[in-house]
Parts: C-alpha cells; structure tokens; sequence
C-alpha cells in the first residue's frame, strides 16, 4: 500500500565507486518522512571477483535494496547496457518511482537515464557535465542529455550543461556528495585498516589503473610499462582491482604475474569506501588513473600521479599542484615517483569539486516543492549567439 505524499527515490548502483558517492545523500533522506528510498544493486557489486561489494552496501542498514545481475565475466559493455535496461525496466514499472537518481558515466546509469525517459519517470543525474579522456565522457553527456535535474561538482560542470541546451532552473551546484563522507571524523583507523586488509607496512603508495577501452590495441604494453616502474621503484604498494571493463583481465593477468608474490604488493579486488579513503588519507602518494588520484586525493593534500588519457580534462593543467601527470613511459613514471619520495610533503588541500555538506543541499533541493514541477518532456535551450 502507497503512503499518500511520500516520494518514491531509486537510486541505481553498480560500482563500489558510485555508491561511494550516494552513500551520505541516502543517509540524510532517511532523516526525512517526506521520502521512501530503494537502491537497485547491480554490475560489479554482485561479482565473486571484485569481492562481492553488495555484502558492504547491506552492512549500512539502509532499507529496500533490489539485488540484479547484469553480466557474465565476459559481457561486454553493450550486453551490460541491455540487461541493466531489462532488469531495471521490469523493477519501476513495479515500483512506480517519482524520481531516478543515478551517478556518473557509467553504462549502469545510462541504462538507469534511458529506462525513466523512456517510462516519463524523472531521472537526476550526479556528477554530470565533466569531462574526461575516454569513452566514458561520451556516456556522462549523453546520461545528462536524457536526465531531468542535474547534480554537479562545480561552476565549469553547470557551465558545460547550459552549454548542451539544459535548463538553468534544472541544474544544481553542490558539489560533489563523497566529500561529506572524506571529511567525517568517524572514518575507520589507521590500525584498524592495516588490520582488515593485512597491509603490512606503514609507508606505501595506493595504485588503482583501469583500462582505457579506447587505447585497448597498446594497453598491454601500457600496462606492463607502468608495473615495471612499480617494480623497480622500491616502494611498497596496495593495488586495488581496476573496474569490470574490457581490457581488465590483461591487467589482471599482469598483476598475476610479475605482483601476486611480491613482498611489496597488497593485491585487493575491493575496498569499503571509508576503508579505502583512510588508506588513501596514509599513502604516500597515488599512481594510476583512476579519478581518486584527480578528486579525493587532492582534497586530502596526498601527491597523485596520473597516467595516461584517462583523466584528461578533469583538472586545468596546472590548477591543483598535487596532481603530476605522464604518459605511459617507465623512466618518466620513475622519475615522478623518485621526486615524490624524495620530498615527501603533503599539499594544500584541493577543494575543486566542492565542499562538505552536499548531503543537506541534495535535501533542501528536495524538499522544494518546485523541483518535483519539473516536466518529464525535455526541449532543448537553444542559446543566443
């Protein structure tokens, strides 16, 4: 039985990373009687591979979670986007959501945009309007241009979004919702950490490195060329499992290889968000691609280095210090790591994509009643030149 006036909010969830982002803006809506949350779970939070990250979503308490599986191990991005579509579509048509929130650029919150379009159902999309140096900038434009209400990080994103004909009343600056999470004083302990995941030193560097599935022809000798820096820079590493995107098992197979016995190597498919930043908030620096190097770690004042295309254009060169970009070249990727290590300070702390209390705003946001007048009909703004 429906309660009369409660608002029905889905949100979608298929990457450790994106709940990550949802986690505090769920919490806060369960302060309030105005709203009734689902989460549909799906992608690599029910893989065995990545550590099964549904198990830490169920730990939060939070009520009504729907379990879907959206893939085999070797579904490619397409299959995904279609299976998602057909789980998700079956879920709303029973639920009958007022509104859809998803997160970012991947294909599980396209599939979560396309099916509230298409089902007149309302659909706000995290994090929208950034851009990045692979396929998934294409996907993040196109969630937007099918979503209703935009959530972004900053000015430049609202910006980019009025550029791509969205509505200014549609669009809402509140930086990004993970901050609330990285600036909270109840983050596990050091030594509480070290424990959960056997890490057995105290002074490391955190590598997380994701296919780039528009480079896939190079990516194995990129792959190579970045462990072999690993190797013989001296360091010690905890290494975090790239995402389920093709080009993964090569990665994979590589760690398998040249790391899996490696008495500096901490090898983890997964990490639980807070887990993840306290051992972020320790590193010595972070190396990779992923975009914890280029958004957490800044904010925290801990040296990245960034590598490769995969996080082109998320900062302005030269706008966050901390940052240090190369290619995939070993005696460039060394040379960065031995200037790290040999001055080993921490930054100014980087508040580019926002700051706490982003979960407030989404509430306030919310509980406007003129937000929930927003047509499911989309026309696009055209802009006087």
């Amino acid at each position: 039985m429906e309660k009369e006036g409660i608002k029905k909010i889905v949100f979608l969830t298929g990457t450790r990373a994106d709940f990550g982002k949802i986690k505090s803006i769920l919490s806060i809506l369960q302060t309030a009687k105005e709203f009734e949350t689902h989460i549909f779970v799906t992608g690599m939070h029910l893989n065995p591979k990545y550590g099964e990250t549904v198990h830490e979503i169920e730990k939060c308490g939070l009520p009504n979670i729907y379990k879907f599986v959206n893939h085999k191990d070797n579904s490619g991005p397409d299959i995904i986007l279609s299976e998602t579509i057909r789980g998700f579509s079956d879920f709303i048509k029973s639920l009958r959501p007022d509104l859809i929130f998803v997160h970012g650029d991947r294909v599980e919150a396209l599939s979560g945009a396309l099916v509230g379009a298409f089902n007149n159902t309302l659909v706000a999309h995290i994090e929208g309007g950034e851009i990045s140096g692979s396929i998934d900038e294409h996907i993040r434009h196109a969630i937007s241009k099918v979503s209703h209400l935009h959530f972004v990080a900053n000015q430049e994103a609202k910006r980019r979004l009025l550029q791509m004909g969205e509505r200014e009343e549609t669009i809402f600056v509140t930086g990004s919702p993970d901050i609330d999470i990285m600036n909270s004083s109840n983050l596990p302990s050091w030594p509480e950490v070290k424990k959960h995941y056997n890490v057995p030193f105290n002074d490391f560097a955190l590598f997380v490195f994701h296919p780039v599935t528009t480079e896939l022809d190079n990516f194995l000798f990129h792959t190579n060329q970045v462990v072999e820096a690993l190797l013989e820079s001296g360091s010690n590493y905890v290494v975090i499992y790239p995402n389920n995107d093709p080009g993964t098992d090569a990665i994979l197979n590589v760690y398998q290889k040249k790391l899996s016995r490696h008495p500096r190597f901490v090898i983890h498919p997964s990490l639980r968000f807070e887990y993840f930043l306290t051992i972020l908030k320790h590193a010595r620096f972070i190396i990779g691609n992923s975009s914890a190097g280029v958004r957490e770690a800044p904010y925290y004042g801990v040296p990245t280095i960034d590598i490769g295309s995969r996080q082109n254009g998320r900062i302005k060169a030269g706008m966050v210090k901390s940052v240090k970009r190369c290619e995939y070249n070993k005696d460039d990727i060394l040379a960065l790591i031995k200037e790290i290590v040999g001055s080993p300070t921490r930054y100014q702390s980087t508040n580019h994509f926002g700051d706490a209390g982003s979960d407030k705003k989404f509430l306030d946001i919310l509980l406007n009643k003129n937000v929930w007048q927003i047509k499911a009909q989309k026309q696009f703004l055209d802009i006087d030149f």
